[in-house]
């Protein structure tokens, strides 16, 4: 897909759909190039149509040959002390769908000059930039060739400026287009079929990352054997079930003059089938995306060399399956975690938060690091508290989780701070171990979970991402076609950039 800017006036512009977007109350005369033929007859289609301009109305109209492109679609942004960027990238999401749907294939978007005002331009155009990509993305890989030419994508998209500042857009373009470029790339890893992504296809991704970085992004993958001198006994119990060998998978960046060194880190579950607390067939047939945590680390160090943030970042994988088997975890088993901990196992698919354990040991004693970001698809309970658009958040550090809050309201990547309840702790306290693997009351899951690995983190400033509801999406949404989503790379990259 080509992104081009254009500052000529709009009813010149030869496109498909030339997609416009109003406030609510607000009037189409703001488009006051257009000739006033053309305005009276968007008046009356408005009114005939009860168009109110709230988010959730998209209005499809011919152009009547008066303007050269062919068909208008009008979206509505609702009331704008509501606006914000993650608002503007659905709005521009939902248009797009439309144009998709009259297959169109080359579009204009006119930038208002309010978004510039609120956002400036760079940061409206990257929106923007992000937003269609994310809309126009389909996972074809292993269509027939006859069902992909069925399937139309975006050719080019024509953004209209309303006034000369073609650098920062070009700036907003660039950036807008290796986000999208590093989420999509996590979408794709997701999408695959869990035969193709086992671990050590997760460890290749990573050394083709770590090849083409020009050198900046160093990739380390540690085998069995390696892991095991480590002392990972929590992530090896996981994997000890699955023929797939383990890995752990480290990529580190490192700038001249770092500000900050941080740790992200993802879960690496390539496939759950819950081990021998066996999910039914139900629960399992999407259980692919249990490495969405890993997919998005992936995607993040994928665009770290283009973007060179101003902090060391390490990013870490525990990589494995979680299958039945005469070698398999068993319920009441116990491990010994990396830190010394121990672990009485109660369900084998309360597994993610063993694999993690170590993971968040690791980071502790051998990064260092001033800040630690996990993201998992950890537990249902985050689900039913949220639903599935928006990750809980925990964490024991104020100052970032309210930066993390402030950042997901601009990259449309949905978080929502969940308590860290310190009471709880008691339901995660085992008679014959140090914690038990899944709290003694079924309430409070999400909660329980995270104070569970609050057990690893010592001091360390950490956050935990639940993403089990956004990692994924059961049917389209305006930003995510059913499948993998990519949640977390924007939103990890945006923090990244701003340090």
């Amino acid at each position: 897909m080509k992104f081009s800017l254009k500052s000529k006036k709009i009813s010149q512009l030869e496109v498909d759909t030339l997609n416009l977007f109003l406030w609510e109350d607000e009037e189409i005369e703001k488009y006051k190039e257009f000739p006033g033929e053309l305005l009276l007859y968007i008046k009356d289609a408005v009114k005939r149509e009860n168009f109110n301009q709230d988010r959730d109305e998209v209005l499809l109209l011919s152009s009547k040959g008066i303007i050269s492109a062919y068909k208008l679609i009008i979206t509505g942004l609702g009331k704008k002390k509501d606006f914000d960027r993650g608002i503007l990238a659905e709005q521009v999401a939902k248009s797009i769908r439309k144009s998709k749907e009259n297959k169109a294939v080359k579009i204009g978007i006119v930038l208002a000059d309010d978004w510039c005002d609120l956002f400036g331009i760079k940061n409206s155009v990257q929106t923007i930039v992000e937003a269609v990509s994310l809309a126009d993305y389909r996972f074809l890989k292993y269509k027939s060739e006859e069902e992909k030419n069925k399937i139309r994508m975006l050719e080019e998209v024509i953004l209209s400026l309303p006034f000369a500042s073609l650098s920062q857009a070009e700036e907003g373009i660039r950036e807008g287009q290796i986000m999208s470029k590093a989420t999509l790339f996590a979408r794709d890893l997701i999408n695959e079929p869990p035969q193709v992504t086992t671990p050590t296809y997760l460890a290749q991704e990573a050394m083709k990352i770590g090849k083409n970085s020009n050198g900046l992004v160093k990739v380390t993958i540690l085998e069995k054997e390696e892991i095991e001198k480590l002392g990972m006994n929590s992530f090896l119990g996981v994997a000890r079930g699955s023929d797939e060998q383990p890995k752990f998978i480290i990529l580190k960046y490192r700038p001249a003059r770092p500000r900050k060194k941080l740790a992200v880190i993802g879960k690496g579950i390539t496939f759950d089938t819950g081990g021998l607390s066996l999910k039914t067939a139900e629960y399992m047939e999407t259980m692919k995306l249990d490495m969405s945590g890993a997919a998005a680390i992936l995607g993040i160090f994928s665009a770290i060399s283009s973007f060179k943030p101003n902090a060391e970042v390490t990013g870490l994988i525990p990589a494995c399956e979680n299958m039945p088997s005469g070698r398999a975890l068993k319920p009441g088993d116990i491990l010994r975690a990396m830190n010394g901990k121990t672990i009485e196992v109660i369900n084998t698919d309360a597994e993610g938060r063993l694999t993690l354990a170590d993971a968040l040991s690791y980071a502790v004693k051998k990064e260092k690091p001033d800040e630690i970001i996990d993201l998992a698809t950890l537990t249902g309970a985050c689900m039913v508290a949220l639903g599935q658009d928006i990750a809980g958040m925990f964490g024991n550090d104020d100052k970032l989780l309210k930066t993390f809050t402030k950042i997901s309201l601009e990259t449309g990547d949905k978080v929502w701070q969940l308590p860290l309840e310190k009471g709880y702790k008691d339901l995660i306290k085992s008679h014959i171990a140090d914690i038990r693997n899944i709290a003694t009351t079924k309430y409070g899951g999400a909660i329980t979970a995270s104070l569970f690995l609050e057990e690893f983190v010592d001091n360390t400033s950490w956050i935990h991402l639940d993403i089990a509801g956004p990692a994924y999406m059961e049917k389209d949404t305006p930003l995510i076609p059913a499948g993998g989503a990519g949640f977390g790379v924007r939103l990890i990259l945006h923090y990244l950039n701003s340090l």
